[in-house]
């Protein structure tokens, strides 16, 4: 139950970070290249030698792990990998995979080179787990047929192939799946110069020009993810449409954030809510997620998983043993007068 009304809430938030049914038509906007590919500057210069090197020895690519927040851009860099090794892709997710069945299908169907690419491998059960070490180590299966006395094991080699693993949770993967890769990248949070190029670029793709100003609110308000900042731009550009504007004008951008109710930091109506209830009700905290998420009305799970990484990341809110506090600049958004009694509270 809880994780449906979690799933609810971020299906109606368009500046959250995780995948919306919506988002399957920006494949579109997806850069092919690492040329194309914009931000994440040091990994992008990594992977370019990494993948040259492999190419001259006319070798599969190594595994490559791919860790970071959502919306980032880690299925987009797996494609971008795939196509410049010039090999297909394979992409499934971790709670797909059930069966060891499932999971020797898709590797004996693998060619030379070929990239499986598995989104949420964190998420992958302890059996299929350790079926996929040999496969990743050896480049072959050990299955067991059959139960009981009769059971035997047979050993099915496979084709080299690059496994590509994509976690939002890399603290949960176990040390022998993590040390088996031998690329491991963390993706960051984009620049607002980077999600600006990103903006302009998505607009010329989508065919429709897009004013300075226009670009960095959009930018500003797009969470440091590139996810959210090409659904900020289309909403933008409804608005531009109805408005009969060629281009899309700061006026447009304007009047598309605040129907979004979305603010110059990128944070909606519950954000700020959440904030002013620990203020108003907690006295700037500490408070416990159960209190905050009743007085706020939506499940604990939802505040914790959804509202607040955002709010600590920008420093509006930090966590501690006894709950959460509002920092100052909190209490500067929302225009309430800060007072100096209630620092160092929290722990």
């Amino acid at each position: 139950m809880e994780k449906d009304i979690l799933e609810h809430i971020e299906d109606e938030r368009i500046i959250t970070t995780q995948e919306r049914e919506e988002d399957s038509g920006f494949n579109l906007l997806r850069p092919r290249t690492l040329c194309e590919y914009i931000g994440q500057k040091k990994i992008k210069e990594r992977l370019a030698i990494t993948i040259e090197a492999a190419k001259i020895r006319n070798e599969p690519l190594d595994h490559v792990l791919l860790a970071g927040p959502p919306g980032l851009g880690k299925t987009t860099l797996a494609n971008v990998i795939s196509n410049e090794m010039g090999f297909q892709i394979h992409t499934t997710s971790g709670p797909v995979i059930e069966k060891q069945g499932d999971l020797a299908a898709i590797l004996t169907n693998l060619e030379r080179g070929d990239v499986l690419f598995i989104d949420e491998i964190h998420r992958l059960s302890r059996v299929i787990e350790e079926v996929l070490y040999s496969a990743m180590e050896d480049f072959s299966l050990d299955i067991m047929i059959g139960k009981g006395p009769s059971a035997r094991s047979i050993r099915i080699d496979l084709n080299h192939f690059t496994l590509i693993g994509a976690t939002t949770r890399s603290g949960l993967l176990t040390s022998p799946l993590r040390n088996r890769f031998g690329i491991q990248l963390e993706l960051n949070y984009y620049e607002i110069e980077d999600l600006e190029k990103i903006i302009i670029r998505s607009a010329r793709i989508l065919d429709i020009g897009i004013r300075e100003q226009a670009t960095q609110m959009a930018a500003m308000r797009s969470r440091g993810t590139p996810r959210v900042a090409n659904r900020l731009l289309k909403r933008i550009r409804d608005f531009a449409t109805v408005n009969r504007h060629e281009i899309i004008e700061e006026s447009d951008a304007l009047q598309a954030l605040k129907a979004l109710e979305i603010d110059e930091h990128g944070l909606d109506s519950m954000d700020r809510r959440i904030l002013s209830t620990i203020i108003k009700h907690y006295k700037g905290g500490p408070a416990g997620v159960k209190a905050i998420a009743a007085a706020v009305g939506v499940e604990s799970d939802t505040i914790s998983e959804v509202y607040e990484p955002y709010l600590i990341q920008k420093g509006f809110l930090m966590r501690g043993s006894r709950g959460r506090q509002v920092t100052q600049n909190a209490y500067e958004l929302l225009g309430i007068e800060y007072d100096i009694k209630t620092e160092n509270k929290l722990f």
